[in-house]
């Protein structure tokens, strides 16, 4: 791991790879960390140079501050990272809050894409009221007391079912995390949403949700699919909130064949 000193902040990322490869930049959900993608590496390096980085306040992130957190503040820490890579233009993916980046990255620096891959994501996920609840709730009583409530959120029944310790070394990760960081977040994806800013964009979009998602289900895909000029969308049965996690060798398939066909 790596530390790069962003607009004052720490933030921490991987670059990993061979520099001939394409870069292939990779966002993290809401409440986890870089580590949700480490999986999918062994499929993802012998063909491609991988950025991946923890958001504010998350992993081995810098807490954000004061002040609102935007999408375009996301982007542009996104942009930064590439920046530093000496890269022009990547591949991009991002899984809910994550996807929320990617589209920040689609409606104002498409240029700088050669694809991207949004999963578990929407151009609205919930409403102000449920966010700004959230926010609320986390502020007074914490990540480590929300945890347990929040976590199996993510993952389908059937994975905890099949990894007993998934629950609890999820929770830790999110207990580290700092507290107004995430409701800052929160608050973001209250008061922004893409609809309307994504059209047309000429970009190579490919969409990816679960059957059992709770926080995006299909619906909010299919919507976001159609702010994306219909964008294909694939819906994996069975698969909750984190693919990367739950199926990381069907998630690697879908990427690479995304990024093989965009380049």
């Amino acid at each position: 791991m790596a530390f790069l000193n962003i607009h004052g902040r720490s933030v921490a990322y991987r670059l990993l790879g061979a520099e001939i490869h394409p870069l292939v930049v990779l966002a993290h959900p809401l409440g986890m960390s870089q580590a949700v993608w480490d999986d999918l590496l062994p499929a993802l390096l012998p063909r491609y140079r991988v950025l991946t980085w923890d958001l504010p306040g998350h992993g081995a992130s810098q807490a954000w501050g004061e002040g609102p957190i935007a999408p375009a503040d996301l982007a542009a820490e996104a942009l930064a990272l590439v920046d530093h890579a000496g890269v022009e233009r990547c591949h991009f993916v991002g899984t809910s809050i994550g996807g929320v980046v990617g589209q920040a990255l689609l409606a104002e620096h498409g240029d700088r894409l050669l694809s991207a891959t949004l999963t578990n994501t929407g151009a609205v996920i919930g409403n102000a009221a449920l966010w700004n609840t959230r926010a609320g709730r986390v502020r007074q009583e914490g990540l480590v007391a929300m945890a347990e409530e929040i976590v199996p959120r993510w993952f389908a029944p059937a994975c905890f079912a099949a990894e007993p310790a998934l629950k609890a070394g999820w929770c830790t990760q999110m207990g580290r995390g700092d507290d107004d960081s995430y409701a800052l977040l929160c608050e973001m994806l209250g008061c922004d949403a893409f609809t309307g800013k994504l059209a047309g964009k000429g970009v190579k979009v490919q969409l990816l949700g679960g059957s059992e998602d709770l926080a995006t289900p299909p619906a909010t895909l299919e919507a976001l699919a159609a702010e994306l000029d219909g964008a294909p969308l694939e819906i994996l049965e069975g698969v909750g909130h984190v693919p990367s996690v739950e199926v990381p060798g069907l998630f690697a398939e879908r990427l690479l064949a995304v990024m093989q066909h965009a380049a």
